[in-house]
């Protein structure tokens, strides 16, 4: 049975993979992105794709224009994917890119999963797209300061969330899509984007309520906090 999906970050690497893979199956897709790519525009030429432009989720202009795009629209999904990556060091400690990365990888998407709350319904999902880089337990190398903490922040809303909703029957859904070979890291990882929106998407299509909340690889592992 087709989904009505909403993905952020739909214009390239995990994302764009998700949105592809979800098209391909008969799903309806919403790709918001603060500017669409090449990729994105062929798919919208060949499946049921909607793209929304000027969605950038860490400003409350762009989270509004999320929330007028989809009004009336009834959501199945809701990935939270879009992030950024900046590097921070104990040497070269920058509080501006620390906070940046709190923004957009924190607080974004849970005000987008608060926005869009009208949206869902009694069975409807949310997926974050985290870090194991958030996990404390893991953090065995230091470093990437703001990234780490945000992630970590991430999780903690995310977990909140599968609280809230739990009575609501939606469920959360918290996942580290693996080390992906994307812009973000300068394609440097060790899967590729397709193999890890493959891993995700199953995923979240069996989510339930019996795992909301819990903290996943997208190779199926339970990670630590």
């Amino acid at each position: 049975m087709s989904k009505t999906i909403v993905i952020t970050g739909a214009n390239r690497g995990i994302g764009y993979a998700m949105t592809k893979l979800c098209l391909a199956r008969g799903d309806t897709v919403y790709a918001l992105c603060r500017k669409s790519s090449a990729d994105l525009n062929q798919l919208q030429a060949t499946f049921k794709l909607t793209i929304i432009e000027n969605i950038d989720v860490s400003t409350e202009f762009g989270i509004n224009n999320a929330v007028v795009a989809l009004k009336g629209i009834t959501i199945d999904l809701l990935i939270n994917n879009a992030g950024i990556l900046r590097n921070e060091s104990l040497n070269d400690l920058n509080a501006e890119t620390i906070t940046e990365q709190f923004h957009v990888n924190a607080l974004a998407p849970l005000q987008v999963s608060h926005a869009l709350l009208p949206n869902l319904t009694n069975g409807s999902k949310i997926a974050l797209i985290t870090s194991r880089m958030g996990s404390i337990t893991d953090n065995t190398s230091g470093g990437r300061y703001g990234y780490r903490m945000s992630k970590a922040a991430l999780n903690i809303a995310a977990m909140s969330l599968a609280q809230d909703l739990k009575a609501d029957n939606i469920a959360v859904g918290i996942y580290h899509p693996g080390y992906v070979q994307t812009d973000m890291v300068n394609h440097s990882g060790d899967i590729s984007s397709d193999l890890a929106a493959e891993r995700l998407i199953a995923l979240m299509d069996n989510l339930s309520l019996s795992e909301t909340g819990v903290f996943k690889h997208s190779n199926g592992e339970t990670l630590p906090w």
